[in-house]
């Protein structure tokens, strides 16, 4: 996108906010970059020059504009839409990997040397994955300078930096602005409870909160999610504690609170939040392309910008597709339940009524099987997964979809509806359809569109987007995973 010059020129002359995070220009007059949608003067156009990333314009020399405040864009949707090495990594970087394990440890997850991580991560994005995760550590850092009263010697070392003086150069030279100058210009935000942060979480327009919120309070585990005065709560387990989070939907962002044990996680917090509600994605490219098809179009209409729900941990979604498999949402809450109180983390919840973290793969590796309350066979599954999972299969966002596709399906009890679930939900593919779906099935029956091998066909038509077409088709069915729950 950013090498398209012309096309670049025309969405910022337009101001137009569908380009947030596909690219960003930079003035060369002035040395700011700003959002394609950013509502100053647009620059004359041979002043203009364009990157494809916030790591890119701040390693040409570039601050970012203190009006737009182009770091804190929504993401690009190419690194949820594609499953290439290079959106991987993106994905991987994201969720603060190069913080934790740093470059090679990167580049062990994706199975590549360093070299080659760091050779194609740099021609497609003009910076490497170091300056990727710096500048995403600038804005965490920024986050906590606004929205938090810590010491910035604290705050320097959660934000990821390895020194205040590191911290003080990185915020003046990316923002223009002293961290203390950042603090003094924020606008005080009230707090919840000690130790809360409050973000706002963009998000392209449209979106339709309905099936987004319906599906994750319906399909909800007691004690691990919860729906409390309008939000969507939920436990998450990070890379150095844990967490709460309330998400609320508003006009433009999604209103986001966290609780962290440890500040270092709110990276990987804010990244997984969005994962969860599909915020990264385009849903004027979506819809544009499932309206091309005269049955969808009238479902795409009334409900224009329908995102995927998806998952804060695939280990996680993938053990609740096991106990889903042929059974009620109200049995597999159940069983999901059951678990976590057995062998779930508790935590506490001062806010709310969360009391758990869902079992990790390694504290359901010594389940009795005869403790469960389900048929053999899917004791069988549930166990093959477990053991799977704890002999490393990835199901996390920088996972090889098709590999892991394979690697599921080669297990016992995992059929194309299991296998293509969790694609959906927990690998983010956005092509994974299910056509054999109970409420796909009632779907095509009331549209017309025939059996399962018709649907199959006909579908062709909405790739890449058939996770998104099915989001539409279950939406024909009054079922409460298609409402927004009562505030």
């Amino acid at each position: 996108m950013h090498e398209d010059f012309e096309r670049c020129v025309r969405a910022v002359q337009a101001k137009d906010a569908r380009f947030d995070g596909w690219f960003y220009c930079a003035v060369l007059t002035t040395r700011i970059y700003c959002r394609p949608s950013c509502p100053v003067v647009p620059p004359k156009r041979q002043n203009m020059s364009f990157h494809p990333s916030a790591a890119a314009a701040q390693q040409a020399g570039f601050r970012a504009c203190k009006r737009c405040r182009p770091d804190a864009s929504p993401g690009s949707p190419l690194w949820n839409e594609r499953a290439d090495l290079v959106a991987r990594a993106m994905r991987l970087i994201a969720d603060g990997v190069v913080d934790t394990e740093g470059v090679r440890g990167l580049a062990a997850r994706l199975g590549y040397s360093v070299r080659q991580v760091e050779r194609q991560v740099f021609a497609e994005l003009g910076a490497g994955p170091l300056a990727l995760a710096r500048a995403q550590r600038a804005q965490t850092a920024r986050t906590l300078i606004e929205t938090t009263k810590l010491p910035m010697t604290e705050l320097a070392l959660a934000a990821g930096f390895g020194s205040i003086r590191t911290f003080n150069d990185t915020v003046r030279e990316v923002f223009a602005l002293s961290p203390t100058e950042l603090r003094s210009r924020a606008k005080s935000t009230p707090q919840a409870a000690a130790g809360a942060l409050v973000l706002r979480l963009p998000y392209r327009k449209p979106l339709c909160p309905d099936n987004l919120f319906g599906h994750l309070v319906a399909t909800g585990v007691p004690g691990v999610e919860e729906w409390r005065d309008g939000a969507y709560r939920r436990t998450l387990r990070l890379p150095h504690g844990h967490g709460v989070v309330a998400l609320r939907p508003e006009n433009g962002h999604i209103a986001c609170r966290l609780t962290l044990a440890d500040l270092r996680d709110l990276p990987a917090a804010t990244s997984r939040c969005r994962r969860l509600l599909d915020l990264d994605a385009d849903p004027v490219a979506v819809d544009d392309q499932l309206a091309t098809d005269p049955l969808l179009a009238p479902l795409v209409a009334a409900a224009p910008g329908r995102r995927v729900p998806r998952t804060t941990d695939g280990a996680e979604f993938a053990v609740r597709a096991v106990l889903g498999q042929q059974v009620s949402t109200a049995a597999a809450r159940t069983h999901a339940a059951r678990l976590v109180v057995a062998h779930g983390e508790p935590v506490d919840d001062p806010g709310g009524g969360l009391t758990h973290l869902f079992p990790s793969p390694e504290a359901l590796a010594s389940l009795d099987p005869e403790t469960l309350a389900m048929p053999r066979s899917r004791r069988r599954t549930l166990l093959g997964l477990v053991s799977a999972l704890t002999d490393g299969l990835d199901l996390s966002a920088g996972s090889d979809w098709e590999a892991a596709r394979a690697a599921l399906g080669a297990l016992p009890g995992f059929g194309p509806w299991t296998v293509e679930t969790v694609a959906m939900r927990a690998l983010g593919d956005p092509d994974a359809f299910l056509p054999t779906d109970l409420g796909i099935k009632y779907a095509a029956e009331a549209l017309g569109l025939g059996g399962p091998a018709a649907v199959v066909a006909r579908s062709a038509a909405w790739r890449p987007w058939r996770a998104y077409a099915t989001q539409h088709l279950w939406a024909t069915g009054d079922h409460a995973i298609n409402r927004m729950p009562a505030a």
